[in-house]
Order: structure tokens, then C-alpha cells, then sequence
């Protein structure tokens, strides 16, 4: 290897982007790469910040503290979330694999990968609906009066009552057709609106979009609207990925970045509404005695964990396109901190509006916050009626809305597709990748199909809540054992050095060994401490129903232990021990996928790399660390030492 070349491996520049770098094009030509380092940073936004960052994180701020959730959020982000991020970057990165084909570096575990393929299944499913249900409601906001204005329509029942009042002639008419359908009901029709008022758009959203069933086994019609609406996510899904990360790549650029100007657009016009100051204070003033509430510091972990997207196997998939240097430490701490950063704009954003409507009802902000599908399809486009031109601001609404969501579908997608293509890895695969991506879609389309039907938001929600819950917290815990303990924490930090020409910051060894684990650990222990059964507004989910919703949160994890003992029992051995220690010793394949990307300990006995890049000595002291690696599992610990320990133990 030329002494050019050498450098190139092992020094990074001022900007973190390796030397000599940008001479090196798109050199994997059998996967691909990304074009260019801004597209993986905006796939990995889009990704990143999606529809929870607006539905859920402002009411979990107004829940538990306003401001001073923030000093439990951003103490979860940095300790927890960033090094999370990171370290999946990183793996994927290295191996340049998918989510199956990165656990090569310790076989076993492949189950970790399949249980990612699982859960990014389930969400991607629901996912995709809650998308063409904005899809539907941007459609029906075509059109000079929102639908979901006034109570003189079909659907609406006695009990409605609006915040706007139809003027002149047809409030009269309005007044007249209520009377005639109220009659006598009409003073048990004033002490329910005494106690609680159900509004236009809740009426809209019950009785007309979902025309919702009364019960989760009932499925009644398929909603044909909102199936149309699905085909319609799918397909734009699916063109947008057509060439993989080659197509993804550009439509990110509007898809991961107009949100903000949207996000903007209704932040000015929100904070210039009477009541807005209301609102926003509401949002942030810190209400500091709740700080010493652990349900609050486990909502912050729980928060951080899930908006990150850590263990859907996205941030490898992601990663494992960019080219083999990139600086991926830097990008972690980018991405982290902008997803975070969004979450904290939305709040004003959804706050000022929600202001405004309180102040307009007299009422509290606490009686219209709301989180999840009540804010976005029926809090919020109420709001949304008080305005001037209030169609023009709704259109704006759930074209994000729309957006956010494609841009983590995509990765959702993607993340199934490049691990069919890279488990299977033939020719004729990986040159009709567009065909795996067309199946993939219709069959989540199809698999769609139930949550349209009358029930479907009830599956909806089931899913929501299991599917990708404490699973997920599981997953990335073995993957951080399997990364750090099984595999060796001193070998990947001499493997990251490799990559990025200078090794992890002491900082994120200490978290990726013991402090991450341990916040990781204590999610779950909340996740199950708090757990509640799940309602949806007044029903009750059945016994029945809950077991499936425990079936599809375990059949992911399932996926681990069914998965390390067939590879046990496959693997060559007298013994168990000793089948159990070649199952987990990384594979032959395990690290950089590019020949010239292969050096060091990683690169073919007698090559030009072996020979140049480490002096012999070096070779021999890596070589029987090795040979004590295998005889002691691999498994390390703080007393393991070798001829030169550079790393604390911390």
C-alpha cells in the first residue's frame, strides 16, 4: 500500500471528513453508496424526526414539568440517546451490512437483526396508515370551508357543539334543523354539554373519516376512502425508493427539510394569535418539584429512545451506505441533536395554537392539550377552524404531517429491503432490487388493509402501543452486550479507530460499556413498572385483544434466543461449549466489505496491506490477544489485560 493511501486510512481532517476522501466515488458498486454525505445526514433526519416529535413530545413536556422536563430529556440525550446513535451508526458503517448481515461479527446473535426486520414490519404497517389518513384529511382540506367546521352536517349528533357559530341566514337555518332533530331530547342534550363538549372535528374524526365500530373484533366495512388514500402512501413510498438510497437520497431533500419551513410558517402565524403566550407558558414554565419524580425522568429516557429510532435497525441500514471513512461520530451528534432540537420548536408550535383555543373557549389549556391521533386529527384541525383562511393553514398542517412520516417510511422500507438483498446477496438480486422493493410495498400494503376498516383504528393503536415498545428496549440492550462484552469492547474501539482515523472518545466508551446499558435497563424496568393496559378515549381494549398485543411485542425478541439456539446446534463442536464459542466468534467475513478497506488484522494473510500497514510485531501481539479472546468467549472485562491496554476500564 502506498504511503498516500496509508494516510488516507488513518488521519481525518479539520472537518472530520477523512483526507483524500472525496477522490474516492461511489467505489461500493454492488451495494452503492450514497451520493453524496448531505443525503445520509437528511435520510437520517427525516428518519429521526417523524410524527412523534409533534404528537407526542410537546404533551409529555406540559405533562411532566414543562421546562423542567427539558434537564431530564437533555441528560437522557446525552448519556443515552447520542451514544445509542452512534454506535449503530458506527456498526453499520463498518461492516457496510444491513441489519442481518452486520452480525457477522458475532453469529449467534443474528437474531437481534431478525427481531429489527420484525419490529420495523409492524411499524412500518400502521406507520403508512396513520400517513394516508393525512392524506386524506390534506384532500378534504381542498376546499373553501373545512368540513369539520360547524355541526350541521350527516354525521354530527345532538351532543355537538363548535367553537365556531355559523353566521346570518344559515345559523338560522343551523338552529332550526338542531331543533327539529333535538325535540325533546334537547335538556338531556344541555347537561351533556355541561359536563363534556364533543366538538366538530371529533365527530368528523369518529364519524365519518373512521366511522368507528364499537368494538376491535368488529371490523364492519372497509373505509374505502382511506384505503384509496393508503394505496396512494404506498405508491409514493415505493417510487421514491425505486433506485434505493440513489432516489431516496434526492427526494429527501424537500422530504426532510420542508417541515421546518412549514413548522415556521405556523409558529409565526401561531404566536401572533391572542393567547398564544398563554399557551406557550404553559408549555415551559418549569415546574421544578417534579424533577424528583422517577415517572418523569423515565418518560424523558423512554422519549429519547424511541424519537431516535435506536433498534429498528434503520441507523444501520442507513449507515451501511456511506462510505467507509465517513466521519459517522460527527453525524451522530448532528442528527441526535437536531431530531431533539425539532421536537422542542414543535412544542411551540402546537402550543401557541392550542393557546389560542383556550382562550377563545375560556377554558384551561389542559382541556384542549391532547397527544398522538387526538391532536393531530382532531385537537389541532379544530384549532385550525378559528383562523382566517383556515384551509389554507390546515393544508400546511398535514403536508408535514405527511412528510415527517414519509421520511421515516422510507428508512422503514429500506431497512427490509437491503436486508432481504443482502441475505440473499446473488447477482440477480442485487440488480433487481426495485422488484424486492415493489413486493415488499404491496405486501405491507395488504397487510394495511385490516387497519381501514371500521376497527382499524383500534389495531392501530394495539399496535402502536406493543408492537414496538419494550421489545425494542431488549433488542438494543443485547446488541449493546453482544457489541461490547461478546465481541470485545477493545477490538471495536481498535475497529472504529480503523474507520475513522482516531478511536471513540473516552466519553462514549465509558457509555457504550455501562451507562448506556444501565439506562437502557432502567427503561425497561419503567416500561414495565408503568405499563397499563391500553383504552382508547372510554373503551376498553379485551383480555383477548391485550394477548395479541404481548404476541407481536414478543414475537420480535423470539426471534433472539430461537435464532442463537439453532445456531448453536449448527455449529461445529463435540460439546456444547465448545459449538457455543464458535457461534459466537465473529465470521470470516465479519468486517470491512471493500478489499482495500481491509487492513490490519482484517486483511488477507501475505496481502500488501498486511505486509505494509502493521509492523510484525504489532501482528503478534494482536494475534494472541485473539487466541485469548476465543478462549475466554471473547467475553471481556475490566481485568482483561493485554500487552498494551490503552483503554480505561473505566
Amino acid at each position: 500500500m502506498s504511503e498516500s493511501n496509508s494516510n488516507v486510512a488513518c488521519t481525518a481532517d479539520q472537518n472530520g471528513a477523512v483526507l483524500g476522501e472525496p477522490v474516492k466515488m461511489d467505489k461500493n458498486s454492488r451495494r452503492g453508496n450514497w451520493g453524496n454525505q448531505i443525503e445520509f445526514i437528511l435520510t437520517s433526519v427525516g428518519y429521526a424526526v417523524g410524527l412523534g416529535n409533534v404528537w407526542r413530545f410537546p404533551y409529555l413536556c406540559y405533562r411532566n414539568g414543562g421546562g423542567a422536563f427539558m434537564f431530564p430529556y437533555f441528560i437522557m440525550l446525552v448519556f443515552c440517546g447520542i451514544p445509542l446513535f452512534f454506535l449503530e451508526l458506527s456498526f453499520g458503517q463498518f461492516a457496510s451490512q444491513g441489519c442481518l448481515g452486520v452480525w457477522r461479527i458475532s453469529p449467534m446473535f443474528k437474531g437481534v437483526g431478525y427481531g429489527m426486520m420484525v419490529v420495523s414490519t409492524y411499524i412500518g404497517i400502521y406507520y403508512n396508515v396513520v400517513i394516508c389518513i393525512a392524506f386524506y384529511y390534506f384532500f378534504s382540506s381542498m376546499t373553501n370551508l373545512l368540513p369539520w367546521t360547524y355541526c350541521n352536517n350527516p354525521w354530527n349528533t345532538a351532543s355537538c357543539n363548535g367553537v365556531v357559530t355559523p353566521k346570518g341566514i344559515n345559523s338560522t337555518l343551523a338552529n332550526a334543523t338542531r331543533s327539529l332533530v333535538t325535540g325533546a331530547a334537547q335538556a338531556a342534550v344541555e347537561v351533556v354539554n355541561k359536563t363534556k363538549r364533543t366538538s366538530p372535528s371529533e365527530e368528523y374524526w369518529k364519524h365519518y373519516v373512521l366511522n368507528i365500530s364499537d368494538d376491535i373484533g368488529n371490523f364492519g366495512d372497509v373505509r374505502l376512502p382511506i384505503l384509496g388514500c393508503l394505496a396512494v402512501s404506498w405508491v409514493v413510498v415505493f417510487l421514491c425508493l425505486i433506485r434505493g438510497v440513489k432516489s431516496s437520497g434526492k427526494v429527501v431533500y424537500f422530504t426532510a427539510t420542508f417541515p421546518y419551513v412549514v413548522l415556521t410558517i405556523l409558529f409565526i402565524r401561531g404566536i401572533t394569535l391572542e393567547g398564544a403566550v398563554t399557551g406557550i407558558k404553559y408549555y415551559l414554565t418549569p415546574q421544578w418539584h417534579k424533577i424528583l419524580d422517577a415517572k418523569v425522568w423515565g418518560d424523558a429516557a423512554s422519549q429519547i429512545f424511541y424519537s431516535l429510532g435506536c433498534a429498528w435497525g434503520g441507523l444501520i441500514t442507513m449507515a451501511s451506505y456511506n462510505k467507509f471513512h465517513n466521519n459517522c461520530y460527527r453525524d451522530s451528534i448532528i442528527i441526535s441533536i437536531t431530531n431533539c432540537a425539532t421536537s422542542v420548536y414543535a412544542g411551540f408550535v402546537i402550543f401557541s395554537i392550542l393557546g389560542f383555543m383556550a382562550h377563545h373557549l375560556n377554558v384551561d389549556v389542559s382541556e384542549v392539550a391532547d397527544h398522538g391521533p387526538g391532536l393531530a386529527f382532531v385537537a389541532y384541525p379544530e384549532a385550525l377552524t378559528l383562523l382566517p383562511i383556515s384551509p389554507l393553514w390546515s393544508l400546511l398542517f398535514f403536508f408535514m404531517l405527511i412528510l415527517l412520516g414519509l421520511g421515516t417510511q422510507f428508512c422503514l422500507l429500506e431497512t427490509l429491503v437491503t436486508a432481504i438483498v443482502d441475505e440473499i446477496g446473488t447477482d440477480w438480486i442485487m440488480k433487481n432490487k426495485t422488484v424486492v422493493t415493489g413486493g415488499v410495498a404491496v405486501v405491507g400494503f395488504l397487510l394495511g388493509v385490516p387497519l381501514t376498516t371500521q376497527a382499524g383504528i383500534y389495531w392501530l393503536l394495539l399496535m402502536d402501543n406493543y408492537a414496538a415498545s419494550f421489545s425494542l428496549v431488549i433488542i438494543s440492550c443485547i446488541m449493546c452486550i453482544c457489541i461490547m462484552y461478546v465481541y470485545g469492547h477493545k477490538k471495536y474501539f481498535k475497529d472504529v479507530e480503523m474507520m475513522l482515523g482516531f478511536p471513540p472518545p473516552i466519553f462514549f466508551r465509558v457509555c457504550w460499556r455501562f451507562v448506556s446499558p444501565i439506562i437502557i435497563s432502567f427503561i425497561l424496568i419503567f416500561t414495565v413498572i408503568q405499563y397499563k393496559p391500553i383504552t382508547y378515549n372510554d373503551y376498553v381494549y379485551p383480555g383477548w385483544s391485550l394477548a395479541i398485543g404481548f404476541a407481536m411485542a414478543l414475537s420480535s425478541v423470539i426471534c433472539i434466543p430461537i435464532y442463537a439456539l439453532y445456531k448453536i446446534a449448527k455449529s461445529e463442536g463435540n460439546t456444547f461449549l465448545e459449538r457455543l464459542k464458535k457461534s459466537c466468534r465473529p465470521d470470516i467475513k465479519w468486517g470491512p466489505a471493500l478489499s482495500e478497506d481491509r487492513i490490519g488484522r482484517y486483511a488477507a494473510p501475505g496481502s500488501e496491506a498486511d505486509v505494509e500497514v502493521r509492523p510484525l510485531k504489532e501482528e503478534l501481539k494482536e494475534k494472541e490477544e485473539e487466541k485469548r479472546d476465543e478462549i475466554s468467549l471473547s467475553i471481556q472485562g475490566s481485568n482483561g489485560s493485554t500487552a498494551h491496554n490503552t483503554t480505561p476500564s473505566a
